[in-house]
């Protein structure tokens, strides 16, 4: 059977979802279709890959989150945006996909894609942060990760991010078993940069006294001794923040200065003092609250200046609005793929042993902590009564004595114990039954990456809206969405090839007024529908 999914437009009215058209010209920008550089074509079939990728590109635009939500919409509807009759359901969806993610192919397009990003906005700095995918499944036996946000510690897998200044991301890396953000920089993101084309070019041209890039990141990965062996051994500086600051600077040592972000000018009070960390050498810089708190940066970066620092430091929680956003808008902690893999069981992990262990000794410490506290309140009452009330407060306090005893025999006893445990141990070192394994990734993968491109399309289209608007985070994401799910007119001319999206009006004149401006741009593109020859053409309709 060959493909026959040709793309084919018919004159329609009032098409849901006809605003994400729009996005075409910056998904096709952005490398939408370039992964057919490292997948191979669909042979068979009625739909081919490129039609699959557009539909599920379109999907989270749409938020459209999952394969299973398509049954609450119309397929033929959504079939209009894309040429076809219908689009294929939830089934056949995960079938051709799972034939996509078969050929494993997600982690060369995502180096592929990171590479011609990187190429394009030439950036100095990446923020590098850890984001906890949490499983909630009984399949997979997964080691246990601090999440944040929930201020728990619960199985899960672990994705490390490098992302820019404004939260765009070039590419992720999926951890195995436990892995630390320190470890993962040194082992992983470092090398995977330092491989870049743009970055090697870089840093054959570079000033001797820069580093080649500046990496920025919270204190998981605080060590000065690592941030040393970073500049000399790869001249890659950092930003962070320092750990156990318990000193204040003199108020008189801030300067107040203008700082430059996207709400304006900001009077920031800073002051800057070379210091030496754990025989490192280090700039650290302070900015000072009006309620007088002292917010303390450190770099290895020997050329920018006090004001760039603080920015730079500051911007990072750009990435967290990424990961936020993320999560509300693109589901990006779903599990996409059942199944598990093995690990290699050469990987040291800690003990689990060991790590049991040691929480029977934090929970028998507290327990003395606590009758000590009640045996020195007896005494200290006992003190204050006189001598004929000494009797009463006899036997509490030998009980207590002795419940403190016993308990410090445990002490001693688990302490012994825990000597004959390893720290660590070979992931096949541990028993059968509480052996580590993975989570199936390559489908994960390829739709994180599909779900990048689409929010890297989403923020290129509000930045063209930036002119109109003050309230960039709120007002322009928000006027996107509605843009995306508003309804618009389908036209095709065949005579003159062209394919004209005419746009609803939105709520308000203004609205219409920036969208009107849009279209011009697009325009511009010239931009051809992938699987056609008809070139976009947008308008919005008036009335």
């Amino acid at each position: 059977m060959e493909l026959s999914g040709v793309v084919h437009f018919e004159a329609c009215q009032s098409v849901p979802f006809g605003g994400v058209l729009c996005m075409v010209p910056f998904l096709l920008a952005n490398g939408l279709l370039s992964y057919n550089t490292y997948y191979a074509e669909r042979s068979m079939g009625y739909y081919d890959y490129d039609i699959i990728i557009m539909m599920v590109s379109f999907m989270y635009l749409c938020r459209i989150k999952t394969p299973e939500q398509l049954k609450h919409h119309s397929p033929g509807e959504l079939g209009k945006l894309l040429g076809l009759d219908r689009v294929p359901e939830a089934k056949c969806l995960r079938a051709i996909f799972k034939e996509l993610t078969g050929q494993e192919k997600a982690g060369e397009w995502n180096a592929y894609l990171a590479q011609d990003w990187i190429a394009a906005e030439e950036p100095a700095l990446y923020y590098i942060d850890g984001h906890v995918q949490v499983y909630h499944g009984h399949l997979a036996n997964l080691g246990k990760k601090h999440v944040s946000r929930q201020r728990l510690c619960l199985p899960g897998m672990m994705e490390f991010w490098v992302n820019n200044m404004d939260g765009l991301p070039y590419f992720f890396i999926t951890g195995q078993v436990n892995e630390k953000l320190q470890q993962v920089i040194e082992e992983q993101m470092v090398p995977s940069l330092n491989e870049m084309p743009y970055i090697r070019e870089c840093s054959s041209n570079r000033d001797q006294m820069g580093p080649k890039y500046t990496l920025v990141f919270d204190r998981e990965a605080y060590s000065p001794a690592f941030f040393q062996f970073l500049w000399d051994q790869h001249r890659v500086a950092v930003i962070t923040y320092r750990k156990n600051v318990k000193d204040l600077w003199e108020e008189a040592d801030f300067v107040e200065q203008p700082v430059e972000t996207e709400w304006g000018t900001v009077v920031m009070p800073l002051c800057e003092k070379r210091v030496t960390l754990n025989g490192v050498k280090l700039r650290e810089i302070r900015k000072r609250s009006d309620d007088g708190h002292q917010t303390s940066i450190i770099t290895t970066n020997p050329v920018l200046s006090t004001v760039l620092i603080a920015l730079y430091m500051f911007a990072r929680w750009s990435q967290e609005n990424f990961f936020r956003y993320m999560r509300q808008e693109y589901d990006l902690d779903r599990i996409t793929q059942y199944g598990v893999d093995e690990l290699d069981k050469s990987i040291l992990v800690v003990n689990p042993e060991y790590n049991n262990i040691n929480y029977k000794l934090k929970k028998n410490r507290e327990k003395i902590s606590r009758r000590q506290a009640a045996l020195f309140a007896l005494k200290e009452e006992n003190t204050n009564t006189g001598l004929d009330q000494t009797r009463k407060y006899m036997v509490p306090q030998l009980k207590l004595s002795e419940e403190i005893q016993s308990l410090k025999n445990q002490e001693q006893a688990l302490l012994e114990k825990r000597k004959q445990q390893p720290y660590k141990i070979t992931v096949g070192q541990m028993p059968e039954a509480l052996r580590y394994n993975k989570l199936k990734t390559e489908s994960k993968h390829l739709q994180n990456i599909i779900k990048m491109i689409c929010y890297r399309a989403e923020t290129a289209f509000a930045n063209m809206l930036a002119t109109e608007y003050k309230k960039k985070t709120n007002e322009i994401r928000a006027l996107v969405k509605s843009i995306l799910l508003s309804k618009a007119d389908i036209m095709p001319d065949y005579k003159k090839n062209t394919l004209t999206i005419i746009l609803y009006s939105l709520a308000t004149p203004r609205d219409n007024l920036a969208i009107e401006k849009i279209c011009g741009l697009l325009n511009d593109t010239e931009t051809v529908f992938p699987g056609s020859d008809l070139t976009l053409v947008f308008k919005i309709a008036t009335f």
